[in-house]
């Protein structure tokens, strides 16, 4: 393991993020224009006397960083992907291949524009519908991502195969969902060619599944870029939304956000997001705009927080 090249390039890497960029206070005693060690290593879930050693890479160093230790810096760096192969190639781990699922290696770009949208519920999900990394407001208003592996990840799995991931919508707009959420898939098959991880998810689903295996071989496609939505929230009651959805690069990815045309019902129920956080969703009235004076918008943990 190159550990005196790795550290250096650990270095320049934080050197050039401005704390704004991930969501910290820039404060006003700074002595680096970009982050801290003690920064990165509470992005990247690790402690700050491991990656103090790390970084510094000296030749007595017994660090060996794993590769989900080197996924979570790749993360937290903002690397792109010829970085975070670099970074492996320095660590002399096998470069894991552009992951799908829920350790998928977010873009930077979408990441960045995550950031910004800190008034907003805004999350990152890939191809099959795996949440990737998400705001403080998409937690509020669609609940906590379950922390799964394998096809029980996707919520287009899920939406199949569970019948409790469909409280989310009106019982009415389910067939809707089910029509978008298998030409989409149509189109991320097709896209991804002969993925195994795909392929499993699609036989698992055509057998459990009778209004999948239906809808599928329709062969209808559509890829999902904007929807109006209308989401069932315990106090806020039917919140109807626009979802917008912005693709990566390569189509495997998508930033998602939720909007409302200024002066709806839908703007105002968006407003109230910001204090559900501190709300008994066990309340048997839902809230409305008048119930709340002024209300106070809650800082967006953003994506590392």
């Amino acid at each position: 393991m190159n550990l005196p090249e790795l550290g250096a390039f650990l270095r320049t890497r934080r050197d050039r993020i401005r704390p704004a960029e991930v969501g910290l206070p820039q404060g006003p005693r700074r002595r680096v224009p970009g982050l801290r060690r003690e920064e990165v290593a509470q992005l990247a879930g690790l402690s700050v006397d491991y990656y103090t050693e790390l970084e510094r890479g000296g030749a007595k160093s017994r660090v060996q960083p794993s590769a989900q230790t080197l996924a979570a810096l790749a993360r937290a760096l903002r690397l792109n992907g010829d970085e975070r192969d670099h970074l492996f190639h320095l660590a002399e781990r096998p470069v894991p291949p552009s992951a799908h699922g829920p350790s998928a290696h977010v873009q930077p770009a979408l990441l960045g524009l995550l950031d910004r949208l800190s008034n907003t519920p805004a999350r990152v999900i890939t191809d099959l519908h795996e949440t990737l990394v998400e705001n403080d407001l998409a937690v509020t208003l669609l609940g906590t991502s379950p922390a799964r592996r394998g096809p029980a990840a996707s919520l287009v799995y899920r939406w199949f195969t569970d019948p409790g991931a469909r409280e989310i919508y009106p019982p009415e707009d389910h067939p809707h969902h089910s029509r978008s959420f298998v030409a989409d898939l149509q189109a991320a098959a097709a896209r991804r060619g002969r993925d195994a991880e795909v392929t499993k998810m699609i036989a698992a689903l055509r057998r459990q599944s009778e209004e999948f295996a239906a809808l599928w071989d329709t062969h209808d496609v559509a890829v999902r870029r904007v929807d109006r939505k209308r989401i069932v929230h315990p106090l806020l009651g039917v919140m109807e939304l626009d979802c917008h959805n912005l693709l990566s690069e390569n189509g495997r990815q998508r930033l998602l956000w939720f909007t409302a045309p200024p002066g709806t019902p839908g703007a105002e129920q968006l407003e109230l997001l910001s204090v559900i956080g501190t709300q008994d969703l066990t309340a048997s009235e839902p809230l409305t705009p008048g119930s709340l004076s002024a209300p106070e918008r809650r800082p967006s943990g953003g994506a590392f927080r």
